[in-house]
């Protein structure tokens, strides 16, 4: 809109004519927000409200009569209250890259002043100390012309070619450099020791990749292996799986042929042999009986032979006395007598064939005709022996 204005953010804007501003400054002050403006019977300035820097390079004495080279920066900016941007706006307004020169004439002077109080060690060792004194004392002077600082930081500390900052660092120095050494050993050492127990580590982990690789490969040659046999072991398993039926079968077929056999042979001739053994128990118990029979007859049948054979028996023995030249003394009583004799002796035979057959019950007695000859026989050598005399 014509004859509207507004600042930027870090401006201040700065209205001249009209009526006077706070305090009786010659210009309005606006901030923050738009304002018009009359053309023509108002004129508008702005008034940066920026950070800003500044930088000192100065030469300072301290208390023990050393030259430092000092270099600090400034950060400043024009106050935020109207109070302060009216004090710069009358300053700086036509030429505001002033106020950098300013300010670092102001710090230059503060910093001399200061540091002129301070000995060398107090000024190395606590720079904070001097960059806060720096700022109390510079404080007033710079919210007169109506700044603020933010921030001193002091760049570096020199002494030229005295040596006196070296000096006092050298037993620091060397005392660093006597713990960067210990340090570096141990950190030489540690990494030795990381070394070495990485090494470890390294070739326990090729070992146990090895073993595990040796037993992948084992586990592998076993699967062929396995594998490969599968089926010969298979054909083997069923092979012997085909003879175990067989066999099987065989001894069922000989079990069955063996009850076959025993069906058919065995059994019949277990049964025959039975039939036998009790036909041969009963055709012996009939022999033993016939036997007993027989003997029981025979006994009966010699006596009555031997008793109808007697007087043959007799006869045959006087019949041997018929060719004997005997000589009778006594006449009809001698013949009487060896008649008598002969039939006694016929007797006595009977008795002794009697004896015989009583002592062999169970063998079997000779036929008639034997003993008849046995006897005769008997006969013959008792009439061959010599006259018989008789008295």
């Amino acid at each position: 809109m014509f004859g509207y204005r507004v600042p930027a953010p870090d401006e201040a804007m700065l209205i001249s004519g009209g009526r006077r501003g706070l305090g009786g400054a010659p210009f309005r002050v606006v901030t923050g927000h738009g304002k018009f403006v009359v053309p023509f019977f108002r004129k508008t300035r702005f008034l940066t409200l920026s950070m800003n820097e500044a930088e000192v390079t100065e030469t300072c004495v301290t208390r023990q009569g050393i030259a430092l080279s000092v270099r600090a920066v400034i950060a400043f900016k024009v106050g935020n209250d109207s109070e302060s941007i009216i004090n710069a706006g009358q300053r700086f307004l036509s030429d505001q890259e002033q106020m950098s020169v300013l300010t670092g004439r102001i710090f230059a002077g503060h910093l001399r002043a200061i540091i002129g109080s301070m000995t060398v060690e107090e000024i190395v060792t606590e720079r904070q100390k001097l960059a806060a004194e720096v700022l109390d004392t510079s404080k007033t002077e710079m919210a007169k012309i109506g700044l603020i600082v933010d921030s001193l930081q002091i760049q570096s500390i020199d002494d030229g070619d005295a040596g006196y900052i070296d000096a006092m660092s050298a037993p620091h120095r060397a005392a660093i450099q006597r713990q960067a050494q210990i340090a570096q050993a141990q950190a030489t050492q540690t990494a030795a020791e990381a070394q070495q127990e990485a090494a470890r580590k390294q070739a326990e982990y090729e070992r146990q990749t090895a073993v595990v690789k040796a037993e992948y490969s084992a586990e592998v040659d076993r699967a062929q292996a396995q594998a490969a046999q599968a089926g010969p072991l298979a054909q083997a398993h069923a092979q012997q799986e085909v003879l175990a039926a067989q066999t099987e079968l065989a001894q069922r077929q000989a079990k069955l042929r063996q009850e076959q056999l025993v069906a058919e042979i065995v059994k019949p001739a277990e049964a025959e042999a039975e039939r036998i053994r009790l036909l041969a128990n009963a055709d012996a118990q009939r022999m033993k009986i016939q036997a007993e029979a027989a003997a029981s007859y025979d006994r009966v049948a010699l006596d009555r032979m031997l008793i109808d054979q007697l007087p043959q028996i007799v006869k045959e023995a006087a019949g041997g006395l018929s060719g004997a030249n005997v000589n009778v003394l006594n006449g009809a009583d001698g013949l009487g007598e060896i008649a008598a004799g002969l039939v006694s002796q016929g007797l006595t035979i009977l008795d002794s064939v009697r004896a015989n057959l009583g002592n062999q019950d169970s063998e079997s007695r000779p036929p008639a005709g034997n003993g008849v000859l046995e006897l005769r026989a008997k006969d013959d050598r008792k009439s061959n022996d010599g006259p018989v005399d008789v008295d």
